[in-house]
Formats: structure tokens, sequence, C-alpha cells
């Protein structure tokens, strides 16, 4: 992304040069050298709004937010237009990771959001009901895009159970970009955007463990859903839930996988045959029994939640091997 100026004024070259160059730095990750050069491009051309919505951007990079904050106001502050800048979403951002609710509340309605209730010196911004949406985690390591319900323009509380390789948790809530990259299908038609995480926002206390289950029908592992989520916590299904995608299908438009008819999805890197994470590709009337399902639930509740599922249809039903994994 390479910002320059707008018809009210044409920034020098030495302007566009620094500007050019110090996006191209931050590309290979050299945040360090990209902030002198866009510091250098902001004492040339401190009257231009674009100046300072760099580096409120190289800030946003670097979880800088106090200086995102800073730069971000800066930019605003010179903005031709009253509202729809996305300079006034990246100010949001760093509000909302510094609990700034004043001015991610304005920040939010600058942009043109409603934003419901009264504005108060703590209160954060409620009930925005933006739906659901899927987010990226750790989308510069080993990604994975799990699901959730977005509180607010920046902060999405995870639904699903992610996997251990990603170090968090169901019930955490992740501080999330603004800008898509990819979405997600279904087949009822509607489609979900799938933001990248910026940051862990808010830990969660919940453990999640990995458990091999014996359930001799979809309707027996349903069940085990049903009762963790009818105790307040989440049970789910990694053997189908679970695919391993390349960067370019991830970031794409892509059917999410809802466990309906023959699981041949031809972006689908994972290896077929075998359950758990490493695949999701059977035939669609062949259930195999064996499951390995992750568990969002206290130390002191999960084995009673297990055995409870099992006492439900024992001769359908077992598990062994459970062991937390985050």
């Amino acid at each position: 992304m390479r910002i320059f100026g707008k018809g009210r004024h044409r920034p020098s070259a030495s302007w566009r040069q620094a500007t050019d160059r110090a996006f191209t730095l931050i590309g290979d990750g050299r945040y360090e050298d990209a902030g002198a050069l866009l510091t250098r491009a902001a004492d040339l051309e401190p009257w231009l709004s674009e100046s300072w919505f760099n580096l409120a951007l190289l800030h946003k990079f670097r979880h800088d937010w106090e200086q995102a904050r800073a730069a971000g106001l800066r930019a605003v502050a010179l903005l031709d237009k009253e509202s729809g800048a996305p300079d006034w979403w990246n100010v949001g951002i760093a509000a909302t990771a510094l609990q700034d609710w004043p001015l991610a509340r304005r920040a939010w309605q600058a942009y043109g959001l409603k934003v419901p209730g009264e504005a108060t010196g703590s209160g954060e911004p409620v009930g925005m009901e933006l739906g659901s949406a899927a987010v990226r985690l750790s989308p510069e390591g080993e990604a994975e895009v799990v699901w959730g319900r977005r509180l607010d323009p920046a902060r999405m509380e995870v639904l699903s159970i992610p996997l251990p390789s990603s170090g968090r948790r169901w019930g955490e809530v992740v501080l999330h970009d603004g800008v898509p990259h990819g979405e997600r299908t279904t087949a009822a038609g509607p489609s979900f955007p799938v933001f990248d995480e910026i940051e862990l926002w808010a830990p969660s206390p919940v453990p999640t463990w990995v458990v091999l289950l014996e359930a001799a029908t979809e309707t027996d592992r349903d069940a085990l859903e049903r009762l963790a989520a009818d105790a307040g916590f989440a049970a789910e299904d990694w053997s189908s839930s679970v695919r391993l995608l390349c960067r370019a299908c991830s970031e794409s438009e892509m059917p999410s996988d809802e466990g309906d008819g023959e699981h041949l999805d031809p972006h689908d890197h994972s290896e077929p045959g075998h359950p758990g994470p490493l695949g999701h590709r059977t035939n669609g009337d062949l259930w195999v029994p064996e499951r390995e399902c992750g568990i969002a639930a206290p130390a002191g509740l999960v084995r009673g939640l297990l055995d409870g599922w099992v006492a439900d249809n024992p001769d359908s039903r077992e598990w062994r091997d459970l062991e937390e994994v985050c």
C-alpha cells in the first residue's frame, strides 16, 4: 500500500520517494528503517494527512498503540472530508487496543458506523450487532482461520476451538485488522469476511483439551457438542472441522465445510483418510467412529462432561487419551 497526496496539494518528489521506499521496507519487515523514512516524509509535508496516516499505519504494524493513536489523530485533523476515511478506522483500532472508549466511539461514528447507547468515560461500544465473521489467527505464522462473533469493528470473540499450534483459546477476544483477507461462503448463501488477527486483546481462562472419541454415529458426536454448550463451554469435532489450506486458498473465497455431502474440496491440501487435523476428506455417507475432538472446559468439569456423555448411551460411546494442549 502506498498513500500519495490528493488533489489539493501535490507532495514533493522527496516525499514520494521516501514514502515509496518506506513501504518497500515495511514489506521486508524492516520497521525501524521505514519509521525513519516516514518521519522524514512527515517533516517534509506535515500538512498532508497522508503523512500521518502512513505513520499511524506503521505504528499499527508495530503494535505501538500510543504512537498509532497520536499519528492517527493528526491525520484525521487534516482530512478534507467529514466521514468515511480509513484514517478514522485506524484511530478506532488504536483506541480499542488502548481501551480509550470515548475515542473509539468517536472514530467509528466518524467513519460512518452507528454506535448505539450513550458515550461514557469508561464504557466500551456495545450492541453494534456486526454478526459473525472469521478471523485468521497468527497470520504471519502457522495461520488458522476460526469463527467468531464481532464485538465491534476491531474485536472478535473466538467461538471455534483453535488448534493448540495457534496459542489461542475458545472465548478469547482478539484485536483484528479492518481489511478482510478472504471470505467464507455457506451453502445457504451468505458469505463472511476473514479478518487478520493483530494481537490478543483479552485472554480466556478456559483450557483446551484434545480427546479421542468413539462415537458410533454423527448423532453421538453431536450429543457431546450439545452437552458442552449446555454447560456453557464448547466441544468441536476436529476430525471434520479442520482443513489444511495453502495461503492463496485461505485468503480467497472459500466454502465453509458444513459437514454435508462429499468432502472432496480441490483446494484442501490435507491428506485423505486420516482423522483429525491431518485431513477431513471422506465420502459423505461414510462415518468414521474414531474422532479427534477439541474441548474447551475447566479441568474440574471436562472428565465429568465426557463421562456423562458416555453414560447417556454407553453402547455407542467411549473416550480415551484426554490431554490438555493449550
